[in-house]
């Protein structure tokens, strides 16, 4: 995906990092974790709105992709497992408000987004 991003936009900085570790040092005014952020099991998604909130700047954006309830699936892509794991809503809206996000909107299954349960949130601060 990285190799494609730099041949079609090759002015634009592309950076391969796990985002588990991230530390830039520097604020984005928009952050997107769509078909990442829910490859990794329940306490690293925890673990993740710290990160989340030092990369945004304040009044910037969160844009992420969770399932739909809690819980751990199994799927399969190109003939490979692929593991998927989930909070409760409450929960993610209870960690987004501790570092300083307001929800803008919560969508679950959304049919005009392939059916991906998607999250928007504001950084207040």
């Amino acid at each position: 995906m990285i190799a494609l991003c730099r041949k079609h936009f090759p002015d634009a900085t592309w950076i391969e990092a796990d985002m588990r570790t991230l530390s830039l040092g520097r604020r984005y005014d928009a952050i997107i974790a769509w078909d990442s952020f829910f490859h990794l099991d329940e306490d690293e998604q925890r673990v993740m709105f710290p990160v989340f909130q030092q990369h945004v700047a304040p009044g910037g954006m969160l844009l992420f992709t969770s399932g739909p309830r809690a819980g751990i699936a199994i799927g399969s892509m190109y003939g490979e497992d692929l593991f998927h794991a989930s909070l409760d809503p409450g929960e993610y809206e209870s960690l987004l408000e501790a570092v300083g996000f307001r929800v803008l909107r919560f969508q679950p299954e959304d049919p005009k987004c392939g059916g991906h349960t998607v999250w928007l949130a504001q950084a207040t601060q």
